[in-house]
């Protein structure tokens, strides 16, 4: 019986067939293994970005949302940090405050009222305080009508590309832990946040080491504890003050858009919040004018020694 057999031709299309068949298997399986890294590239990306952008927002978050995004073991190792690392400046008490008085440092008055004041130092809210008050506080301390608690916190370093914030800080806790005269670490304060001299948080100019320490000794401080202060030997300490400070609730904002968190500046009387941006405080023709009233003492008054405020060491302010 006859057999048809395919002419070359045919024989020739049917391999080019299976040739096009096998290629495009081939495209297609390829198409599908690209499909795969491509979908595992885009996983490990989505990672990374998360990964970065927490790191960012870590890096960058303001101290007023550190109490949200620390964890209670974070802020009880940063507590035990506070009040037993070896580089706690021997002035600072267990929350990381250094207090001054009419009798020096970490020797309170009795019965006065104690104001504390927490700070950075690159904060221009800080600065204005300061310009506007601490001459009267410092007044109030030297005439044993309050004590004060200085906190010194380095959350703004993001605002400068040499973390000044940090720089800052340390040489301000060196100052107290190495000169015995407190009079200098308030000039050296007022000389930091002098309006010639604090850098601007939007446009950051870099400032050395050399004119912190030119600032220090402008104060009264010795050159070569000054030259000292510099050498940043509270890193670790001040990573400390940072985590657990904000999670003070004590500390936390009662109005305003800061309202449930902690922000510099803060300002306490007795330990308890006092809002600077209280209308019954900022109705006052001066926030000295304020923080008297809140005290119970007269602004004629201030700096006379024997005329305590009304409050003592215990009371609540008199206005919020």
């Amino acid at each position: 019986m006859a057999r048809n057999t395919p002419s070359k031709r045919e024989r020739r299309r049917e391999a080019e067939a299976a040739a096009q068949a096998a290629q495009a298997a081939k495209v297609a399986k390829e198409r599908k293994q690209q499909t795969i890294i491509g979908a595992i590239v885009a996983a490990v990306l989505v990672v990374l970005i998360v990964i970065a952008g927490i790191a960012v927002y870590r890096s960058t978050r303001p101290a007023s949302t550190n109490a949200s995004t620390t964890t209670t073991e974070e802020a009880k190792d940063a507590k035990t940090t506070l009040a037993t690392s070896p580089s706690k400046p021997s002035v600072a008490d267990e929350q990381g405050g250094i207090l001054i008085s009419a009798n020096g440092y970490d020797k309170p008055v009795a019965d006065v009222p104690t104001i504390g004041i927490y700070m950075d130092f690159m904060c221009p809210g800080c600065g204005s305080l300061n310009q506007n008050l601490d001459k009267d506080l410092v007044k109030m301390a030297d005439a044993g009508q309050i004590n004060l608690d200085l906190h010194f916190m380095s959350f703004m370093d993001r605002f400068s590309t040499d973390q000044y914030s940090t720089r800052t800080a340390n040489a301000a806790l060196y100052i107290a832990d190495h000169d015995p005269n407190p009079d200098h670490l308030l000039k050296f304060m007022s000389n930091l946040y002098a309006s010639d001299f604090q850098p601007d948080e939007s446009n950051y100019v870099p400032i050395s080491d050399e004119k912190i320490a030119e600032r220090a000794i402008d104060a009264g401080v010795d050159k070569d504890v000054a030259n000292k202060a510099i050498t940043r030997q509270y890193d670790d300490y001040l990573d400390a003050v940072n985590t657990y400070t904000p999670t003070r609730e004590e500390l936390w904002s009662t109005s305003g858009s800061m309202k449930g968190s902690m922000s510099t500046p803060t300002v306490t009387i007795n330990g308890q919040y006092w809002d600077i941006h209280d209308s019954k405080v900022t109705a006052k023709e001066s926030l000295t004018d304020a923080l008297c009233d809140a005290i119970g003492l007269k602004p004629a008054d201030i700096g006379v020694k024997g005329d305590l405020p009304s409050i003592g060491a215990k009371g609540k302010a008199l206005i919020p």
